[in-house]
């Protein structure tokens, strides 16, 4: 991973965060929001830093309030990324979007296995790229991606299912021309809808890592969380 945009920002973690519950889900511990008796869920798949970001709990809860089962599951089995405790580099050997992929299909078993019949995912930076392998197969009806790291223009190429990209315009992890490339393949695939949008101003990691007190910042990720829930709303609810 190259560049260290994609750490900016670290969240401070808090595992009591959200109004929901934390219980075991796919066989991961999983951030659980929203309707209980919801036949439409949404995955949120995390950034480095983890599912106890409580930021991404809101969005989580955000979710669950627009009638979803809302699921984050912690694919980093108690080991987010810690800034200075090591390089990104090697704390991803042992935590690959790869790994997450299969991780995620347990998951999206379990929620079968409870009577959902319409899957969606979103996937922040790292979580991007588990969602789009996602969506290269039947597993989901719908995916948002949002400031991905990883992802190639092969991957979009691959996508069999609607996705939205939302991408922001200071990021080296998916720059504009980047997400223009993804755009250009995307509409390429007529049988797939897609949604691309580049939030101007926005860094990488916005939607997710933004500042309470930073009212521009704030407002900057409503509209991403927005785009995010109006996609799932038409393709998933």
């Amino acid at each position: 991973m190259s560049g260290a945009q994609c750490c900016e920002n670290p969240p401070t973690l808090n595992s009591a965060s959200g109004n929901g519950k934390v219980e075991q889900f796919g066989g991961l511990s999983s951030y659980i929001s929203g309707p209980a008796n919801s036949i439409a869920a949404v995955v949120l798949i995390s950034d480095v830093y983890g599912y106890e970001a409580p930021s991404l709990r809101k969005i989580a809860d955000k979710v669950g309030a627009a009638g979803f089962r809302a699921v984050v599951p912690d694919f980093f089995h108690g080991d987010p990324y810690v800034p200075d405790q090591k390089p990104i580099t090697e704390w991803l050997k042992d935590h690959g979007p790869d790994q997450g992929f299969e991780n995620a299909k347990p998951v999206i078993e379990a929620l079968k296995s409870k009577g959902i019949t319409k899957i969606g995912a979103v996937g922040f930076c790292w979580g991007a790229k588990v969602v789009v392998e996602l969506s290269k197969h039947p597993y989901i009806q719908a995916a948002v991606i949002i400031h991905p790291s990883f992802v190639s223009l092969e991957d979009i190429q691959g996508v069999k299912v609607p996705l939205a990209l939302l991408a922001s315009e200071i990021d080296n992890m998916c720059p504009p021309e980047v997400a223009k490339q993804f755009e250009a393949a995307l509409n390429a695939k007529p049988d797939v809808d897609s949604f691309v949008k580049i939030f101007a101003g926005c860094s990488h990691g916005w939607s997710v890592r933004y500042k309470d007190e930073d009212e521009g910042a704030v407002k900057s990720a409503e509209e991403a969380h927005r785009d995010m829930l109006d996609w799932f709303v038409k393709y998933v609810k």
